[in-house]
């Protein structure tokens, strides 16, 4: 790679042994990417707070500095870390202790994570708590380069917000943090952001369900590609684009789909594809959208649901009150749990409107910070859950070895009240 004076001034320990180690790293990085050269960004959502057992491993044999430089540096040296750069923020990880005893998730690892906070705080990092970093404040503008993890928060940022990120990981993002740089290749680049299939909707995509089903087909679809979606698409909310972007995300690898109107960059189909010929339309129909159902819901067998949880990825506050409203006056059935995972920013405002106190009276929790797939937990003696989430139909069955039912979230709200699934494909 080519590097700058001040590239080099930062690798040669210019401004101390972490930032040569980040350096360093970016370099090697940015080699075996075969890209031309680091681009500056101010904008790094990452992850330092969340607990293992190899983290715990390594904060026992050293302190937090020694588990930042071998998990996010890929540095082994005793060295100190200094303030982060550029603006950083902490994504979604482990349950905070709004969900202690709720689980058989370990109180230790909750201290170990109020640890961290403490210690990254003090250097400058923002801890949302949060796979939606852009629901509390984090909102990057058109055409700014950032240093993201969470592939949900990827898609939205490149697809909604018209920003530029690749999906990063642990070590890139830590080292993005203390330098200011990230690796100039995939999204960062223009001529790589043009749409590479055309998926039609030939039925009607009207709801977050529907949204969620087509998502999950363009993703499995298309895999790792550029996506431009087209046909009969009523305009989405920011939880249909959330909630599609996150199904393209989990059944494929998508990281920037362009819909026409609403992608910054792609006023037009035309411009999706940077004025090149179109490819022929691949089709969602009927059809497609029955076999894509069938697939969220094939781990489901059992109809008795003692567990519903809703707010993948994190809720917004539209989402909270939808929620509050069709759970007003209403009380769970007995052994069925119901979760709402949302941003512990939003928690605050869902607290003051009531919808907490409405769905907390009905029997329901309102969590913050982590969700089941990210901390691998789940009420104790969990068999079968309901969720209007795609992304954790996909994932939670394999992480916890249990039942899926995939629908909307009135299905899954009355699964809560009557502890039986009744969903079903209209």
């Amino acid at each position: 790679m080519r590097l700058s004076d001040e590239d080099k001034r930062m690798r040669d320990g210019g401004d101390g042994d972490a930032v040569a180690a980040a350096m360093d790293l970016l370099i090697r990085y940015g080699d075996a990417l075969e890209a031309e050269y680091l681009v500056d960004t101010r904008n790094v959502a990452g992850t330092m707070t969340q607990p293992s057992p190899a983290k715990a491993a390594l904060v026992a044999e050293g302190g937090w500095a020694h588990a930042y430089a071998v998990m996010n540096l890929d540095c082994d040296r005793d060295i100190e870390i200094p303030a982060m750069r550029v603006p950083t923020c902490q994504l979604q990880h482990g349950f905070a202790a709004d969900a202690e005893g709720l689980t058989a998730y370990p109180a230790d690892s909750i201290r170990l994570q109020e640890d961290a906070e403490s210690y990254f705080t003090e250097r400058g990092v923002r801890v949302l708590g949060t796979c939606t970093p852009y629901q509390v404040g984090n909102i990057p503008v058109r055409d700014e380069h950032c240093a993201w993890m969470e592939s949900s928060a990827v898609v939205y940022a490149n697809s909604v917000l018209g920003a530029r990120t690749n999906c990063e990981g642990a070590a890139s993002t830590g080292a993005a943090s203390l330098t200011g740089r990230i690796p100039y290749w995939g999204n960062h680049v223009p001529e790589n952001r043009y749409a590479t299939h055309l998926v039609r909707a030939d039925v009607d995509i009207d709801g977050f369900r529907e949204w969620g089903m087509f998502g999950y087909y363009v993703g499995e679809t298309v895999q790792e590609a550029r996506p431009a979606v087209t046909g009969r698409l009523a305009p989405p909310s920011d939880a249909d684009l959330k909630h599609f972007g996150a199904a393209t995300a989990t059944a494929g690898g998508v990281e920037l789909y362009h819909l026409p109107g609403v992608t910054p960059e792609s006023p037009t189909l035309d411009a999706a594809f940077g004025g090149r010929a179109r490819p022929e339309p691949i089709r969602y129909g009927t059809a497609e959208r029955a076999t894509v159902y069938d697939a969220l819901n094939a781990q489901g067998e059992s109809t008795d649901v003692d567990f519903v949880l809703l707010g993948c990825p994190h809720a917004s506050l539209a989402q909270v009150s939808e929620i509050a409203g069709m759970l007003e006056g209403a009380r769970l059935a007995d052994g069925t749990q119901l979760w709402v995972m949302l941003p512990r920013a939003l928690a605050e405002t869902s607290l003051r409107a009531g919808w907490t106190r409405t769905i907390t009276r009905a029997g329901g929790r309102v969590l913050t910070d982590s969700c089941p797939a990210m901390s691998r937990a789940a009420p104790p003696g969990t068999r079968v859950f309901a969720t209007d989430s795609a992304k954790q139909a996909h994932y939670l069955p394999a992480i916890l070895g249990i039942e899926a039912w995939f629908g909307t979230t009135r299905e899954c709200v009355d699964a809560a009240l009557t502890g039986r699934w009744r969903g079903t494909l209209a």
